[in-house]
């Protein structure tokens, strides 16, 4: 719920659950960004030159900064966006917890690697590219930062970060916290809306890195191949989920609510999407109302509450649009879709949902389950893949190797089996389709922050 103001050349941060001013910070005018990026490019010598070892033993602490200010940090991200404060403060605490053993992992990704062979010793070096530009949003608006901030600087780049300008100020609190540590200009921070991002991403850097929508995805991918920048996009989703026919009902019901519905439906893989085997679907969608019911929707400062508001009016518009629409063409409401009101939408489960509607094919981004009934599995699978997104999807079913068959046959980078995406320790976070260009975590995605270079020296041959 934050506003440019161009008169005053301030960005507002304002409370979504209440409209309250939560703090502000200076627009960054497009004409300084050239100056910006010549500093990075300066400090990037001595960065690199610091050396992997070096960088990381230099940024270990700062982990324990983060947690001693978690709850401060909790509460900023709540007041900002609107998520529960348990969650806000959850997200800090997953930061600063995983801080150290984080950073070892990315030291592991980017140490040289050696390949040989009678005749040659090839060393294959994770060189950093040079200037980053990092995009974070606004729906986890440290975390995402962190996936992006903390692999690009270790791997010795420089990084120009702009935040979302929904969540300013949680941005400028990570950045500081780094920067108490960090070489002066290795890290910057630009404010501003898309008039900023656009411009950052024509700038002379070397590396784009965004999440946000497939159309400004789209946008920075055409930008950015005018002169072959590297780029890592994490893109929208429309994440299906397929109920089978032999699927345990309550656990699946259970699963569709707290993933349809958790941070207000603002989350990249929500479960937007529920194909239901027809023999189970009344059964289903009884359980999933019944589960939709115990949630408390409510101002997450105030009280235990699962559901906070919609981090702006604009997003609010475009989901109560999306339900709507729907109904208007057939779609039928099994629970909620009224008793909204300022930027709280109250959780809404549809039924009778078809591919006609928008509702079905484009992402909402909030608290609405859509679900299809469906025949077989191969109906669901169609259906499921029926899209250009494809970052997660998730099966249910008793017999799990049959749902994990019918989950290989999904078009998504990520999938759950009776549970939800995220996978084992070191696993990337990766989409597929129109839904990542590039990813992050794990081994190769902190590679996609580097330049691989590859020296190759002679060996002597063996004897004989």
């Amino acid at each position: 719920m934050s506003s440019p103001t161009p008169e005053s050349n301030l960005l507002f941060s304002r409370n979504p659950a209440t409209g309250e001013l939560v703090g502000q910070v200076a627009i960054t005018p497009v004409d300084a960004l050239p100056e910006l990026v010549a500093r990075a490019r300066a400090a990037s010598g001595n960065w690199r030159t610091l050396g992997l070892e070096g960088r990381v033993a230099l940024l270990r602490d700062v982990g324990d900064r983060l947690k001693a200010r978690a709850e401060e940090v909790g509460a900023l991200i709540t007041r900002e966006m609107g998520k529960p404060l348990s969650e806000g403060i959850g997200e800090a605490h997953d930061c600063a917890d995983a801080w150290r053993e984080e950073l070892d992992e990315i030291a592991r990704a980017l140490a040289p690697d050696v390949l040989e062979d009678p005749r040659s010793r090839s060393t294959l070096f994770h060189d950093p590219l040079g200037v980053c530009v990092a995009i974070t949003p606004w729906n986890f608006p440290l975390e995402m930062a962190h996936w992006m901030v903390l692999p690009a600087l270790v791997a010795g780049n420089t990084v120009i970060f702009k935040p979302s300008e929904e969540t300013p100020l949680t941005g400028q609190l990570y950045a500081d916290l780094l920067n108490e540590v960090l070489p002066s200009g290795v890290l910057q921070v630009v404010h501003g809306d898309e008039v900023q991002g656009r411009a950052l991403v024509a700038s002379d850097v070397d590396l784009i890195a965004f999440t946000g929508s497939r159309a400004a995805g789209r946008d920075i991918l055409g930008s950015a191949g005018a002169r072959l920048k590297r780029v890592i996009l994490e893109l929208g989703g429309k994440d299906p989920m397929l109920v089978l026919d032999d699927a345990p009902i309550e656990a699946a019901a259970k699963f569709a609510a707290r993933n349809s519905f958790r941070n207000c439906g603002q989350v990249c893989v929500s479960t937007e999407r529920i194909y239901v085997h027809a023999s189970i679907h009344d059964a289903f969608v009884d359980a999933l109302v019944a589960e939709a019911r115990k949630l408390r929707v409510g101002d997450g400062l105030k009280g235990e509450v699962d559901v906070g508001p919609m981090v702006a009016p604009w997003q609010r518009d475009h989901v109560l649009r999306q339900v709507s629409a729907a109904v208007a063409q057939g779609a039928k409401v099994a629970f909620g879709g009224e008793g909204h009101y300022d930027n709280f939408v109250m959780p809404t489960v549809l039924t009778e949902v078809t591919h006609e509607m928008e509702i079905a094919t484009e992402e909402t981004f909030g608290p609405v389950a859509a679900v299809v009934r469906v025949r077989d599995d191969d109906e669901a699978v169609e259906k499921a893949n029926d899209s250009p997104y494809g970052l997660g999807a998730v099966v249910f079913g008793a017999d799990e190797r049959r749902a994990a068959d019918v989950g290989r046959r999904l078009n998504s980078g990520m999938i759950g089996i009776n549970r939800g995406v995220g996978g084992a320790s070191g696993s990337p976070w990766v989409g597929a389709l129109e839904s990542g260009y590039g990813f992050h975590k794990g081994v190769e995605g902190h590679r996609q922050f580097t330049q691989l270079r590859i020296v190759t020296t002679r060996q002597p041959l063996p004897a004989g």
